[in-house]
């Protein structure tokens, strides 16, 4: 295509192409015009600058009672104007969606997150906005970014032009086999050579472990992995306790497991911190911001710890 032809195409317009089209299956300017809510003068106007644009008639007009015909060259145009008043619709149909609140929405969440927050987070958005297109990718990295995520959940603040929200002070309890230690709180100062199961040493773990030896204990870890289930199986074995976060606990059931037993800490130990995290200065979307709200309420209906654990 020369550059003067371009230059003509690229005046047309959507309504020109609708009001095309109109015509084309009406068989009249006038019937066309009533459908679209235009006089006919109106209808004739677009025809005419369309007509200009593309350097040719698009109709022939017999006059009398006769219906107006398509030429070849309006074949032509009505053939790529309807994909182009297709992709129009389409991108209305997508902005309106958007403005409601449907869409897509990427999120970012670790393990505790995952088992706790987000099935709730995730069934109430899609009770809401049925249409809506959830992405989630689970991760704990030593320096999180937010990159192309709408939220990213982490256990601590992120670095970077990033805005958060705290949602909760997550509190460390001992989780030991049933009849490890006598029921209650128990004196950190207990857990000194105490063979322990614990996560790997990033995160909030190295925090945790250097308040523990501040009070003087030195638990003996026997065994670490990220994996929750793994180190409770571990713990159900006999091979050591663990000291984790409540919603750690919460998430892999340890409230409904005879088989052990969860104990408060005395002192107790510097909670983890929950946060949720996004690009500063970003707009959310309808999505991103109701997420935000169902997030904050999540976190405060969670169920709290077990008096006297």
């Amino acid at each position: 295509m020369d550059v003067a032809t371009l230059a003509c195409v690229s005046t047309v317009e959507l309504r020109q192409l609708a009001a095309m089209a109109a015509i084309a299956e009406e068989g009249s300017f006038g019937r066309a015009a009533t459908r679209l809510g235009y006089t006919q003068s109106t209808v004739s106007q677009q025809i005419a600058a369309l007509e200009r644009a593309v350097g040719g008639p698009v109709f022939d007009r017999p006059g009398g009672p006769k219906p107006v015909r398509l030429t070849p060259l309006g074949s032509v145009v009505l053939d790529h104007g309807r994909a182009l008043l297709a992709k129009a619709e389409a991108l209305a149909d997508a902005v309106d969606r958007f403005q409601a609140g449907d869409g897509r929405i990427d999120i970012g969440t670790f393990q505790s997150v995952s088992n706790v927050i987000l099935p709730s987070l995730v069934r109430r958005l899609r009770d809401e906005h049925p249409g809506c297109d959830i992405r989630l990718s689970e991760e704990e990295p030593e320096q999180p970014r937010i990159g192309d995520l709408d939220l990213l959940f982490y256990d601590g603040r992120v670095d970077g032009e990033v805005e958060h929200r705290k949602l909760l002070d997550d509190p460390y309890l001992l989780v030991a086999r049933t009849g490890t230690f006598p029921d209650g709180p128990v004196p950190l100062e207990l857990l000194d050579g105490v063979p322990m199961v614990a996560w790997p040493l990033t995160c909030d773990q190295p925090l945790m472990e250097q308040a523990v030896a501040r009070t003087g204990a030195r638990p003996q870890v026997v065994f670490r992995t990220a994996v929750n289930d793994t180190l409770l199986s571990m713990v159900r074995a006999g091979l050591g306790s663990a000291l984790l976060p409540w919603l750690a606990v919460l998430g892999a059931g340890v409230p409904s497991d005879d088989r052990l037993r969860i104990h408060a800490l005395r002192p107790s130990l510097p909670p983890r911190e929950i946060y949720l995290h996004w690009q500063a200065g970003r707009i959310h979307s309808p999505l991103a911001a109701r997420a935000v709200d169902i997030a904050v309420e999540v976190a405060a209906e969670l169920a709290r710890p077990p008096a006297g654990a």
